[in-house]
């Protein structure tokens, strides 16, 4: 079992502890009309770590993951967040707080440019207001910012394009870029390859592990290859359990999770087999 987290204080000789673990979760269960998608899942992420959820198809990653986000609230289970218990905290303060999410379907405004799409999400900076109202001299404070997220992740050359425009693997760099513009501490990455050409997956893979100086991610990823030579730890959900944890090395070679992936288990479907082999 892994151990709790400790408290945030301060020693006699000045040095401060901080909580181990970033993100908690005890007995996280979410149940719908008698289906149980997500049940008693207990998660620990380590701070400054990359941590991967993955299992086959219907294993309850994305359900997790919308319970974390709190874009639902859950059956039963609790989840604290930096020393909070965010339970019910409603999903706008949670992100506020640092904990912010990318969506596995593409999320841009396609008419916008690259650099627009950017400067809306710094505009939360301001509070509750976007400012869409405002002069173009009142927003164009937020483009020196915006440019310098833009060259983190490789799109400085696109910034005046429609966002509609870029590439699918383009497009999920800028989805990272809008999410870095509300300064995470915690990034949850909802399958940032899918769909990519091995050229785009290279280029995802050494954004994610750059953004990650100095922050947490969890990610949900179909890619073993990926998280293989990603993650720092991974959790394997299967039927929404927890089914093993640690390490990819050690996890991969477990029986049960090779059964789960290679289909001995019969909830596995075909599509999950060959997610397994990618």
């Amino acid at each position: 079992m892994l151990p709790r987290s400790r408290e945030d204080g301060a020693l006699g000789n000045g040095t401060v502890w901080v909580q181990e673990y970033i993100l908690e979760t005890d007995g996280l269960t979410k149940e719908f009309r008698g289906f149980v998608a997500v049940s008693d899942v207990s998660l620990r992420i380590r701070r400054g770590t990359i941590h991967g959820l993955i299992g086959p198809n219907g294993a309850g990653k994305t359900t997790c993951f919308n319970l974390l986000t709190k874009f639902m609230q859950p059956s039963r289970g609790s989840i604290r967040y930096d020393g909070q218990d965010i339970t019910r905290t409603p999903p706008a303060e949670v992100a506020r707080m640092g904990l912010v999410r990318s969506f596995q379907i593409s999320a841009v405004f396609p008419h916008l440019t690259v650099l627009e799409n950017v400067r809306v999400a710094l505009q939360r900076q301001r509070g509750g207001s976007f400012d869409f109202w405002r002069s173009d001299s009142v927003l164009r404070q937020y483009d020196d910012r915006a440019m310098a997220l833009l060259a983190d992740v490789g799109l400085t050359s696109y910034a005046g394009a429609p966002a509609g425009t870029l590439p699918y693997g383009r497009k999920r760099a800028l989805e990272i870029a809008t999410t870095l513009a509300l300064e995470p501490t915690l990034m949850l990455l909802d399958e940032p390859t899918a769909g990519m050409t091995h050229e785009d997956v290279d280029r995802i893979v050494a954004l994610v592990r750059r953004v990650a100086q100095g922050r947490t991610v969890l990610m949900v990823e179909h890619n073993l290859k990926v998280v293989e030579g990603l993650c720092d730890a991974i959790t394997v959900l299967t039927r929404g359990k927890v089914l093993a944890e640690g390490p990819y090395a050690e996890v991969s070679r477990n029986p049960a999770v090779i059964a789960a992936y290679l289909g001995s288990d019969p909830g596995v479907s075909g599509a999950s087999q060959e997610a397994a082999h990618a």
